[in-house]
């Protein structure tokens, strides 16, 4: 009887929670319940960071300039783990790391890789090996210091704003067709200027690194330059679709204090940024 007991509440817990057990990572059983979005450290150069990032074992995808005014530039990152955990389904937006050179608050700022790979790896996240990427991180760059912005981390894989608000699985397809030719079409739009980098994660699955016009790069200024390493945008090409996150979580998933009146100030850049990346695909 004990044991009868002990599978049907088994049952009635995989029912409720819509997983089982194969699917829930053993690493996640030590993460923490919150988690901060950025670390922070002292001012240093491309090169000095690129430096850092190749010594702690890291390949350098390439840096570019987010704001030319304000000094702004994100150094974009990979390794072999960030890419086999992003070489499945729908999971190809956690291959890349970043970090911002905020020349406006004189200060480099690390996109945690524990918070954003959550947030996009969902319930395929394991907490152990996100925390070995940022353990890399905090190791080659000294003194870093966690910002405020933080969330939930059991609460990432299902983040929302609000209400009607779209959640990381309602990312928006933006063009169709062979992956091989949505490379192609990709790679061959203002090459070096508005593609800006390729990056292979198996032979159909590429996550494509992409630019966006000037007047609507200027949000960031609306809500906040410190985050502005969210650009480059980028383009998860694989299953005969081009996709990218819907605007209205990737910008509220990187600005965790962003507030309704902020949200407002930018009522028209959802629209503007899939108009841009859905340029080279016409």
């Amino acid at each position: 009887m004990r044991k009868l007991l002990k599978v049907l509440t088994l049952a009635v817990l995989v029912a409720f929670t819509g997983c089982s057990s194969k699917e829930l990572n053993a690493g996640e059983s030590t993460a923490p319940k919150i988690v901060h979005a950025y670390l922070s450290g002292a001012m240093m150069s491309a090169e000095d960071i690129s430096a850092k990032l190749t010594g702690a074992g890291f390949e350098v995808i390439g840096t570019y300039t987010v704001n030319k005014k304000y000094k702004l530039q994100t150094v974009i990152f990979t390794n072999d783990t960030l890419k086999a955990m992003a070489d499945k389904p729908g999971r190809g937006f956690a291959g890349i790391g970043r970090i911002l050179i905020d020349g406006k608050n004189n200060q480099i700022s690390i996109s945690n890789p524990v918070y954003f790979g959550k947030a996009f790896m969902q319930e395929s996240a394991d907490y152990a090996q996100l925390l070995s990427v940022k353990d890399a991180l905090t190791t080659a760059f000294s003194n870093l210091k966690e910002t405020a912005d933080q969330g939930d981390y059991a609460d990432l894989a299902g983040y929302h704003y609000m209400v009607s608000m779209p959640y990381y699985q309602d990312s928006i397809v933006i063009a169709k067709g062979t992956v091989a030719s949505l490379v192609e079409k990709a790679e061959g739009y203002k090459k070096g200027k508005m593609h800006l980098f390729t990056l292979k994660l198996s032979e159909n699955r590429y996550l494509v690194g992409y630019d966006i016009s000037k007047r609507t790069a200027k949000f960031t200024k609306k809500i906040g330059l410190d985050k502005a390493g969210l650009l480059p945008y980028t383009i998860l090409i694989e299953n005969n679709e081009a996709r990218m996150l819907a605007p209205k979580y990737y910008l509220a998933v990187s600005y965790p204090h962003l507030t309704l009146g902020d949200f407002m100030t930018i009522a028209t850049v959802p629209g503007a940024l899939e108009k841009d990346l859905s340029k080279p695909f016409k």
